[in-house]
């Protein structure tokens, strides 16, 4: 486990969120982790056990855009909205994995709302 307390009460938090949540072929978990710099989501079917779309502010086109930290999420939010779309993916299970659902989660939650995800 982690030697850092803050570390190990998140994923505490974690797994008592994902005794809850699972992702299903028609409704797939849509995963974010956030780290100090960067924030990234991913749509997984959990029964096949795959990603089916990811997303995240540390990819190539997206690294000099520029912004806060929240606006950055809401990009990648509407990105992985249109990305899931186009999979096929229109309702998903939210997984805040188990950091507080504000902020950047909260920002890139809203985005991909707004961009026709269902959850």
């Amino acid at each position: 486990m982690a030697k850092h307390t803050t570390h190990v009460a998140r994923l505490r938090r974690h797994h008592r969120v994902r005794r809850k949540v699972a992702g299903t072929p028609n409704r797939p978990r849509l995963a974010v982790f956030r780290s100090n710099q960067h924030i990234y989501a991913q749509v997984i079917d959990d029964a096949a056990g795959r990603t089916i779309v990811a997303a995240s502010d540390a990819e190539a086109d997206m690294r000099d855009g520029g912004g806060t930290k929240v606006q950055r999420a809401q990009a990648v939010g509407k990105r992985l909205a249109e990305r899931s779309r186009q999979a096929g993916v229109d309702a998903v299970v939210f997984d805040r994995g188990g950091f507080r659902f504000a902020g950047r989660v909260k920002a890139l939650a809203d985005a991909a709302r707004e961009e026709g995800l269902v959850f």
